[in-house]
This record gives C-alpha cells, structure tokens and sequence, in this order.
C-alpha cells in the first residue's frame, strides 16, 4: 500500500531537492509515458538505492493517469516560483506525498528522502496479497540482490498444495564493485 501522507517537515533544506526529483519523475511519467529512466541524480537526495532503470508498471500507470495530471497542475505553480517552495507550506508537503506514493505504486519501489530517518530507505519493493494460494507463489526469485529489498506476502488460507516464497536469491549486498 504507498504511502500518501505528507511529506515530513525533517526534510529541511532537502525540500527543493526532493521536489525537484518528484517533478521530474512525474513529468516523465506524463511527457513519456513512464519511459525506463536510468540515469537519476539520487546522491544527497535519497535515502538508500533504486534499483534501475526505473521502470513504470504500464497498467498502474494508466490508472493513475488522472491523479497524476492533476497533481502536476498543482505542482506547476511551485515549479513555475520555486521560491514559494518552503518547509512551512502544509498543502505543498501534503501534494509531494501523494505524487511520492502514487509515484511508489507505480515503479514498485519505496523513494526515501534524506531526513526521513524513520522510513525504511528507498528501494524495490513486493507486495503480493491473495486470500487462496493452490500453487506457488514467489515474489522474488534473482541470483542477485543488491540493496535493500521489501517482500510482504499475505494469504487468506494457503491449501496443501500451496507453496510461498519470499525471496531466493543467491547474493544480496553491495553492489560487486565495492565489495
């Protein structure tokens, strides 16, 4: 379920940084139909690491279509003035974390910022919820994992047959580079 609270105030002096990967996500998301984005200024901004390129669930994507025209034509008087961009402004916190959650929805991964220490870090996320399960259901299965990752399965009832798997992966950690 993302996340559609108001973004936290802790975020302080990160607030221009953190509207500015917001805008662009959305602008991509409408301007190119949520084309994969792999080159992504993340360093100071977020908190933890995305898992490129960063690729839209077409089908979420056309679900949110509406919301996400609309929550740009509220955006745009910001980023038409970003000196109006300010910490104190409860309905400009309110609107960034709607975009941030319908944002998370759509890519399936969680976006962090710098601040939010009490929020799991940015990262792919699984969310899987079924109320039978008769045969298998996995929600990760990789060689590698690197970073953060979040699986939640939940399932009514699972039947003798049924067989539920988190993750399976072979490694998890650093990317191989810094290790």
């Amino acid at each position: 379920m993302p996340d559609l609270g108001a973004l936290s105030a802790v975020l302080g002096a990160g607030l221009p940084a953190t509207f500015t990967f917001l805008y662009q996500r959305l602008e991509n998301l409408l301007n190119r139909r949520g084309e994969p984005e792999s080159n992504l200024h993340t360093q100071g901004v977020l908190r933890g690491e995305l898992s490129l390129p960063l690729t839209a669930d077409q089908g979420v994507l056309a679900e949110r279509l509406e919301n996400l025209e609309t929550l740009r034509d509220v955006l745009d008087e910001y980023q038409q003035a970003p000196e109006r961009i300010h910490v104190d402004d409860v309905r400009l916190l309110r609107m960034l974390g709607r975009v941030r959650g319908t944002l998370e929805e759509i890519y399936e991964q969680r976006l962090t910022f710098v601040g939010e220490e009490n929020r799991t870090p940015s990262g792919p996320y699984v969310r899987q919820k079924m109320d039978t399960l008769r045969g298998t259901a996995t929600a990760v299965d990789s060689d590698t994992v690197v970073g953060l990752l979040d699986a939640v399965q939940e399932a009514g009832t699972v039947e003798e047959s049924g067989n539920m798997t988190g993750i399976r992966a072979r490694y998890i950690g650093p990317p191989p580079a810094s290790r």
